[in-house]
């Protein structure tokens, strides 16, 4: 699904090389997790991927089912089928969340040379998808995340990406501010996402996020790099004894 090779990155304003031979394969129907210490890389990585300003790739490739995703716009990523989730979502004022959610699906169903869903039609699918997802019919009626409880934020995003179904879909951080019953209901709605031709790679601090989305592969980032893979074990180790072990492996 998502193919990185000895990517390297630094910030354009300052020389400062953030990411140093990031190397990740990711295949098709498996939810593969990142953690790391801080300043490891981990979200420069995600932003990377998703288009943001600011990065400038001095090395290395990143292929979305073999399309070049580097060379591409951010919506040419987006109508690709790759999707972040953001660790803090912006509040949008003036603009109705049912307006944007219909004006992003209907933009990627254009870009991909499909029909756009009518209001009725787009009306059927996100009721019953916010209904999945908790998602109370008065949120759908507000500006987009204003008002909006950390919680309530995440799980519009959730409905976001159940709205677009995208094929790569790239979490980051996102139990940062979340109670217990929030990343619940969150980890609830990922995880009826999860199908054999969706990819996620789920970036975080914590094992309790990982304790709700059971990933398959688990990766540790330190310093711009992967150190090292396992199993879900792995983000375990890390829980108990925390990163110090593993870095003074790579070290060695």
């Amino acid at each position: 699904m998502l193919e990185i090779k000895n990517l390297h990155v630094k910030l354009e304003d300052e020389d400062k090389q953030i990411l140093k031979g990031v190397d990740l394969s990711l295949e098709a129907g498996k939810v593969h997790a990142i953690m790391g210490p801080n300043g490891s890389g981990k979200s420069t990585l995600s932003y990377v991927l998703s288009g943001k300003d600011g990065y400038e790739v001095t090395e290395g490739s990143a292929h979305l089912q073999g399309e070049d995703v580097l060379d591409m716009e951010p919506e040419e990523r987006a109508a690709a089928g790759l999707f972040l989730a953001f660790q803090y979502p912006v509040e949008i004022p003036g603009v109705g969340n049912m307006t944007f959610l219909r004006t992003a699906v209907n933009a990627q169903r254009k870009a991909r040379g499909e029909e756009e869903l009518s209001a009725g039609d787009f009306l059927k699918v996100v009721r019953e998808k916010a209904k999945t997802l908790k998602i109370d019919a008065e949120m759908l009626k507000r500006p987009v995340n204003v008002g909006f409880s950390g919680g309530e934020k995440k799980r519009n995003e959730i409905l976001q990406m159940a709205m677009l179904e995208p094929k790569m879909c790239i979490l980051d951080e996102t139990d940062s501010g979340l109670d217990v019953d929030a990343m619940k209901l969150v980890s609830e709605g990922v995880n009826a996402l999860r199908d054999a031709g969706r990819t996620f790679l789920v970036i975080t601090h914590y094992q309790r996020l990982l304790d709700h989305i059971k990933p398959d592969v688990v990766h540790i980032m330190a310093n711009g790099r992967i150190v090292k893979t396992g199993g879900p074990e792995l983000a375990l180790e890390v829980e108990q004894n925390g990163y110090a072990d593993i870095l003074a492996e790579e070290v060695a």
